[in-house]
């Protein structure tokens, strides 16, 4: 099971090193991560996904709250969020492939940001189902590189969780 923590801190130097050893100390793997300024220059916002279930989570948040550069930390794993990603993704592509490649990109509301006569370099953003099926499609016509930001996530201000209206 993957748990998403929201982790509000100072913006320190040194801070990213010091969340980071919390999570390695312990023998517990980040699969994605992502930090950057929030409103006010002196606090980051920082996303992480790792797997774990509600023990490991507990265990964690409380490591995570015992250092003084840390304001909050919570699990939004089941709160209603806007979650997004980016993935560069370079595909081998032919004048013969190249129409193929560009209508799935189309259709996934994507973009071309480089071309060459031998690959194209396509940006998507979108929720992780959405880079993990283009990127599946796109196997098909070799994929030469990927590049993937982590994920980040907000909470939705009115609580509507729209995972669970995709299910009705």
């Amino acid at each position: 099971m993957k748990k998403t923590l929201s982790i509000t801190v100072y913006n320190e130097s040194g801070v990213l090193t010091r969340i980071s050893t919390v999570f390695s100390s312990r023998g517990f793997n980040i699969e994605s991560i992502a930090v950057g300024p929030t409103e006010n220059y002196r606090i980051s916002k920082i996303i992480i996904v790792i797997p774990g279930d509600y023990q490991i989570i507990e265990q964690i948040t409380k490591q995570l709250n015992k250092l003084i550069q840390v304001i909050e930390v919570k699990d939004i794993s089941n709160l209603p969020c806007v979650e997004r990603e980016l993935m560069l993704i370079k595909v081998k592509s032919s004048t013969s492939t190249r129409s193929e490649i560009l209508e799935i990109v189309q259709i996934f509301r994507s973009k071309v940001v480089d071309i060459s006569d031998s690959s194209m370099t396509i940006e998507v953003t979108g929720d992780p189902g959405k880079i993990i099926t283009i990127e599946k499609l796109l196997r098909n016509y070799e994929i030469i590189e990927i590049v993937r930001t982590g994920k980040i996530s907000i909470e939705r201000e009115l609580g509507i969780n729209t995972e669970f209206l995709k299910n009705n």
